[in-house]
């Protein structure tokens, strides 16, 4: 990180080609990159249900799901991130190498380390994409879902999902996730881990 260091703050242009040349991942907000590090396992699992979820209902339509080795660029907050589970139904996303612009759902699934940066700043950049209709932030203790929802006026609606409602509804595909797939292969609320 220390050659990082020396180069901030940099622009966009310079972050790309510097990540380009890193091992690991490395997001970038106004003119500062963050390493990305390792997930926990319940982490990866909740993302990948979700994933494989849309996956499997999208299947043979317009939109396609994406994981978190896909980079969005979000333009107007001078920002690069690595959403858990992104979903575009735009052509040009399609047809990106690198990067996405234009996605309709962006899910994160939440970590100790990087919850108030995925409620505050990233929440609001991605506010700032017209094309997104939904944010999703998977609460993995509480078993909750909140969905932000814009209206077609532009409004953004907060509502959550509850392990009691089954499943969740994604207005912005017109489906619905179960929760016995959202959190598959986790263990139940309050119980112990195994042990050896």
């Amino acid at each position: 990180m220390s050659a990082l260091a020396e180069q901030l703050p940099f622009h966009a242009e310079a972050y790309l080609a510097w990540e380009e040349e890193q091992p690991e991942k490395h997001e970038y907000f106004q003119g500062e990159a963050f390493a990305m590090v390792g997930a926990r396992q319940e982490h990866v699992l909740v993302s990948l249900n979700l994933a494989a979820a849309l996956k499997q209902r999208l299947r043979g339509g317009p939109c396609r799901t994406y994981v978190a080795d896909m980079k969005l660029r979000v333009a107007a907050a001078d920002a690069f991130f690595y959403p858990d589970v992104m979903v575009s139904c735009d052509a040009r996303d399609h047809a990106a190498a690198l990067s996405l612009e234009h996605p309709r759902l962006i899910i994160e699934v939440l970590s100790a380390r990087t919850e108030a940066f995925d409620r505050g700043a990233k929440a609001s950049a991605y506010r700032l994409l017209p094309s997104l209709r939904e944010y999703v932030v998977v609460d993995i203790g509480a078993r909750r879902l909140e969905v932000y929802h814009r209206t077609d006026q532009g409004d953004w609606h907060l509502r959550d999902c509850l392990p009691a409602e089954g499943s969740c509804r994604l207005a912005s595909l017109e489906l619905e996730l179960p929760f016995a797939e959202i959190f598959e292969d986790m263990p139940i609320v309050g119980s112990a881990p195994e042990t050896e």
